[in-house]
């Protein structure tokens, strides 16, 4: 299993810069991808977001970019159109190819501010790095690209928080629907904990002091009325793809089915401080109903965000799970 490079014609890179601490995705999409987006956060930045619209007139994304840095990293989208531009990929106008490439970035300045050994932000070149770093192989997870500087239980601050970063599944469907698969790859960056959706325990979030492993339970803290520290820096980004063939309006409610795993895996979720969004890729000719794809894509996504934790280590002054 590699994640979602699982899905023929999805590429997925990497660049991380470990002295600023933050780092951007990319996704690629050379062939073209059908694409549809959710979101259910409040404190959202995101690029090209309107291509995503069923209404909008741009009927494939060539690729996808997710980055940290706040709303500077949005900068690093156009090194990834860049990127695409020389290799002759895009959505043709009479002046050109123009690579259609929606981007989301996660807030990670507070961690880079608190621990990093310079200040950074991703840029046009970090995109476009990444970018050329695109491969089909096995998903690297963990502390690397968007994910670098992500964080998760930060209702206490972040002397409380723990580390996360991308993680990456991929779901088969069974019975007559042998053959499709559903992949997704998630950067999380929330202010809730990871629960996991088969135990209802907590694997990763708000500590109960800078020096336990024990878990405060945020959402039990809140019913407490514990939302001093909620501030408009938090976000999950997701990515599914999949090789079922969706039209424009199908993988827009592949987003919103995918989403429900966001919610399984998060609590609190979707809040005012979390820009959480799912972006949805359909680049294959399978035969799926959504419906069937979408509670696909919900689990991939629920375990990819367990890996985004499970995966991620120790760094900078955040315990990770990963030894």
């Amino acid at each position: 299993m590699k994640g979602l490079t699982d899905i023929p014609g999805v590429l997925v890179g990497h660049a991380s810069d470990y002295d600023g601490l933050t780092g951007c995705t990319a996704i690629l999409c050379e062939g073209g991808a059908v694409a549809g987006g959710d979101i259910r956060g409040s404190a959202t930045g995101t690029h090209e977001w309107d291509v995503l619209d069923p209404h909008h007139v741009t009927d494939r994304i060539h690729g996808v970019l997710l980055a940290g840095g706040s709303a500077f990293g949005l900068e690093a989208a156009s090194g990834v159109m860049r990127y695409l531009e020389h290799k002759g990929v895009g959505f043709d106008t009479a002046g050109g190819k123009v690579p259609i490439v929606p981007a989301a970035i996660l807030y990670d300045l507070t961690f880079t501010k608190m621990f990093a050994k310079k200040s950074a932000r991703p840029t046009r070149e970090m995109g476009e790095a990444a970018a050329a770093a695109a491969t089909d192989k096995a998903v690297e997870e963990g502390c690397v690209g968007a994910g670098t500087g992500a964080t998760v239980g930060k209702l206490f601050g972040m002397t409380r928080a723990m580390k996360a970063g991308i993680g990456s599944w991929t779901v088969d469907l069974e019975g007559p629907l042998a053959g499709v698969k559903v992949s997704a790859l998630a950067a999380v960056n929330a202010v809730g904990d990871v629960v996991d959706p088969a135990t209802g325990k907590i694997v990763a979030g708000a500590r109960t002091a800078a020096n336990s492993r024990d878990f405060a339970n945020s959402a039990k803290a809140m019913k407490a009325g514990a939302t001093s520290a909620f501030t408009p820096s938090n976000t999950t980004l997701v990515v599914v793809a999949t090789n079922a063939r969706l039209n424009k309006v199908e993988a827009g409610k592949l987003a919103r089915l995918a989403s429900l795993g966001v919610a399984r895996a998060i609590n609190p979720v979707n809040t005012m401080s979390d820009g959480d969004v799912v972006i949805a890729l359909s680049v294959g000719q399978a035969a799926a109903n959504v419906e069937s794809v979408g509670v696909a894509a919900a689990e991939a996504v629920a375990e990819s965000i367990l890996r985004a934790v499970r995966e991620a280590r120790t760094l900078g002054g955040v315990p990770g799970l990963k030894r």
